[in-house]
């Protein structure tokens, strides 16, 4: 994969954070570590490609406060950095269910942009890393990482069903199920906080 260092991925989420300042830099962060364990345990995986992904996934909201839109402006940002594996995964962690429709907010794009969005996810096949990054990206908050369950409803409270929402749970769930096949053990052993960021410390 062609993926930038650690330190420049760093570099652009930190740059990225200060042009658009909010929640999803911790987000980013937490689903970086998150994918760096799971990676870890996994035979197929390496940790630092997958902290790296993680770190970048939502990079396209350093252009502002946005919908969907963030997963094509951080495609196109990180090709134009030379990094088409790292930009992969801007379009590919949204959908676990391959399809624009299935996205968990508004499409603010033009129509020639969305129908780019359905070529490209009609047009890839998932790889272990993609799915690692879906995982991931269902599995944080902004406070860290928590029962898969309660990060889909806190995403679903606030941008709302569509025809897709269901599909798409059971999808995560069985990319969970998927990983945990392949680990040997719960995903939750390896997520240092869930109890604590699920429930709360005084449980």
């Amino acid at each position: 994969m062609i993926l930038p260092s650690r330190s420049q991925a760093q570099t652009y989420l930190t740059e990225a954070a200060q042009r658009n300042p909010g929640p999803w830099e911790a987000h980013s962060r937490h689903v970086a570590q998150a994918a760096a364990n799971i990676a870890a345990y996994h035979p197929q995986l390496e940790p630092q490609p997958a902290y790296i992904l993680g770190l970048l996934h939502d990079i396209g909201r350093r252009d502002g406060v946005t919908d969907m839109r963030h997963v094509l402006d951080g495609y196109r940002f990180l090709v134009s950095e030379g990094y088409p594996d790292a930009a992969r995964i801007c379009m590919t962690h949204s959908f676990p269910v391959p399809d624009a429709a299935a996205g968990s907010g508004k499409w603010d794009v033009t129509p020639e942009e969305l129908a780019f969005v359905r070529a490209y996810l009609a047009g890839i096949e998932y790889t272990a890393y993609d799915r690692l990054i879906q995982l991931c990206d269902a599995l944080c908050l902004p406070s860290g990482p928590v029962l898969i369950e309660k990060r889909l409803i806190d995403v679903t409270l606030r941008h709302g069903f569509n025809d897709l929402t269901l599909a798409k749970w059971r999808a995560f769930l069985d990319i969970q199920a998927d990983f945990e096949q392949a680990l040997g053990i719960s995903i939750y052993q390896l997520l240092p906080g869930v109890h604590e960021n699920t429930f709360g410390s005084a449980l």
